[in-house]
């Protein structure tokens, strides 16, 4: 969450010349309703099986970037399947500035909504250590000093 998923997503299709998609916007497409309406009438449960659901929707698909949530890879064995399908890039982003980010946001953002500005980074610290058994998994583990458009190049040298 906050970490440039979407920035990166965008730049990266640009660059590929392919299709980049935002995995919380299909999802809220399908189900008609935003993230926050579904977390709110179905809950987190009902959220990941579609999630896990629409993800799944990629199998066929030959070349694209896909920006998931932060959470997407910790349920239904998506980061072992997303490992299979492509190559996985954790940007792994300073939680104070991820907090930073994301004080604005609040709002948009169900499961933080509620929290004050301490309170968010000490939720953003405790979900990254919650996390980081599946971020592990990822092929590429990106430090912020290699979260920029040469580094991402040369990736996409690498696997285009």
């Amino acid at each position: 969450m906050g970490s440039g998923k979407s920035f990166w997503k965008k730049k990266l299709a640009d660059k590929m010349k392919t299709g980049g998609y935002d995995l919380d916007f299909l999802i809220e497409s399908h189900e008609e309703k935003t993230i926050s309406e579904i977390f709110e009438q179905e809950g987190e449960e009902y959220f990941r099986k579609s999630e896990a659901k629409i993800l799944r929707w990629f199998t066929e698909k030959k070349s694209f970037v896909l920006a998931t949530g932060g959470g997407t890879p910790c349920f239904h064995n998506n980061i072992e399947w997303m490992n299979q399908q492509g190559v996985t890039v954790w940007l792994d982003e300073p939680v104070a500035i991820l907090a930073e980010r994301l004080k604005t946001e609040k709002d948009h953002r169900p499961l933080i909504r509620h929290l004050s500005d301490l309170e968010l980074l000490d939720y953003l610290t405790g979900k990254r250590e919650e996390r980081l058994a599946f971020y592990n998994q990822s092929a590429f583990h990106l430090l912020p000093e290699q979260i920029n458009d040469a580094y991402f190049s040369k990736l996409i040298k690498q696997y285009a």
